[in-house]
């Protein structure tokens, strides 16, 4: 039986081999104005060095820039008018006000002729005690390649002030602990007010009053996403500030854990959600749900599941884990085109000397799909076909556990060749380790033996990957340029008979 790991509004921390903030949300039917922000920037790199985890390579060899702008304005927190009930429908109002200063990083298209109208704003994860861009990092592939323009907004108080994880032997890793003479400046009141913040940093890219952080770009959609403990804050946000505020065409909520993150937390009145809390039913615009094992079992998801809608879908991706090989290990370097990203990587450290787990973590498909998740939402947004409804993965309710088949993967869900076309048993559980480990499943290779029962010759397991991609881009979860890495590496590989 897998434990379920609850979480609590803790102020601005939760404690589960991480730090993350969680808690509580509400909304209400009539909009009220945003203000924009007064944007300063572009930061002078004569203030030293900018700070964020995300790609590692110069965005100039990929055609992109990058640029950051300090945003200041004062900010709302919000109090919730009525019960805060499981279906999200929740009604909320302004309470109380701060002055703030953050910073948006902004990567855009240098060719102003390659941007596709589209604005992918992601609610930067502090879930290390810093400002991490996990969604950039694992579909920046796919934003490249589509045009859009990508924003990080510091929406937390621990990313821009501290207090958060500390890394043994680095230290604060903060925007101020990093780098004061650049970051000194910055000023955030508390969570409380990061719904409000966030909803600014759109208002500041959608209606610029002065500088514009994208360069005179015509914005079409502004798109909100955010993974972890950043999906937990847009599920309230989405559940409690959307209806007020109105900012965002659609939403990518990637990876949310049981219920969801405070509405309003200390020093403010805390006012925490239920245990559980589906997106309401009444949403404004789009949203898509994207959820891995990980996050159904043993980050306790799994009651939160609601069916499909008019303006809600819900994936869930068999094979993978709450974070894996390719967002830790091989896609902050992925500039596009090799097809070795397709590969199953075997690895126990994905940070050499930071974090060690006791068994190589997952290394499954997760951020081929969520590519095909990002261009299935930006259609939807744009008024084009809804995402496919997919199916869910399979769970025994009474244990509480996967429902799994012969060779140890997970039935049901998103189908891609690396569960259909298995070389080795891939899992969003079953981790063990320091850190972060928990988080980041497991994967196991089949032995020699297993291969050549399974592929008698290389042709068979060529065609067997071939034909499960091809099924895969039919159904909309895994796109044609992603396809053809993934047939690449397959027959690039030696699987199939015996040696």
């Amino acid at each position: 039986m897998i434990q379920i790991i609850r979480f609590l509004c803790l102020g601005s921390v939760i404690v589960f081999g991480l730090m993350a903030i969680v808690g509580t949300g509400g909304s209400n039917n009539s909009s009220v104005s945003v203000p924009n922000p007064t944007v300063d920037g572009p930061v002078s790199d004569s203030l030293g060095n900018l700070w964020i985890t995300s790609t590692s390579f110069p965005l100039s060899e990929v055609g992109y820039m990058q640029q950051e702008y300090f945003i200041s304005g004062t900010a709302r927190a919000y109090t919730n008018t009525g019960e805060l009930e499981s279906d999200g429908t929740w009604s909320v109002e302004p309470a109380g006000s701060k002055s703030y200063k953050t910073r948006i990083l902004v990567y855009r298209p240098i060719d102003p002729d390659d941007f596709n109208g589209s604005v992918v704003l992601e609610w930067l994860n502090v879930s290390g005690g810093l400002d991490a861009a996990p969604d950039w990092t694992s579909m920046h592939i796919e934003l490249i390649r589509g045009g859009y323009a990508w924003v990080g907004v510091s929406a937390q108080f621990v990313g821009v002030e501290g207090g958060g994880t500390s890394i043994p032997g680095i230290g604060d890793l903060s925007l101020k602990g990093f780098n004061p003479d650049r970051y000194g400046s910055l000023n955030h009141p508390g969570d409380s007010f990061s719904y409000d913040i966030f909803s600014q940093a759109g208002q500041a890219i959608r209606s610029p009053d002065g500088i514009d952080p994208l360069g005179g770009l015509k914005v079409g959609q502004l798109i909100a996403i955010g993974e972890s403990q950043s999906a937990s804050r847009l599920v309230t946000y989405v559940n409690a500030i959307d209806p007020l505020a109105q900012i965002y065409d659609g939403f990518l909520i990637h990876s949310r854990y049981s219920g969801s993150a405070c509405l309003s937390q200390e020093p403010e009145p805390e006012i925490n959600t239920p245990g559980v809390v589906r997106v309401r039913e009444d949403i404004r615009v789009p949203v898509l749900m994207f959820q891995t094992e990980t996050d159904l079992i043993v980050l306790g998801g799994l009651p939160d599941r609601q069916p499909d809608g008019q303006r809600f879908r819900l994936w869930e991706v068999a094979g993978t884990a709450h974070n894996d090989t390719y967002a830790l290990m091989v896609g902050p370097g992925d500039k596009g085109g090799d097809p070795a990203v397709a590969e199953v990587l075997v690895s126990a450290s994905p940070i050499p000397g930071i974090i060690e787990c006791e068994s190589p973590i997952n290394s499954g498909p997760q951020h081929f799909v969520l590519k095909a998740a990002m261009a299935a939402l930006d259609k939807w947004v744009r008024g084009g076909d809804a995402p496919p409804i997919a199916p869910r993965l399979e769970v025994d309710e009474d244990d509480f556990e996967f429902v799994l088949d012969a060779s140890g993967n997970v039935l049901g869900g998103i189908r891609t060749p690396y569960v259909d076309v298995p070389i080795a048993t891939l899992s969003g559980l079953g981790q063990s380790g320091g850190s972060f480990c928990r988080l980041f499943g497991t994967t196991v290779l089949f032995d020699a033996g297993t291969l050549a029962l399974l592929y008698p010759d290389h042709d068979t397991y060529v065609s067997a990957v071939y034909e499960s991609t091809d099924r895969a881009v039919e159904a909309g979860f895994i796109l044609e340029p992603d396809a053809q890495l993934i047939k690449t590496a397959a027959a690039a590989s030696g699987i199939g008979g015996i040696d």
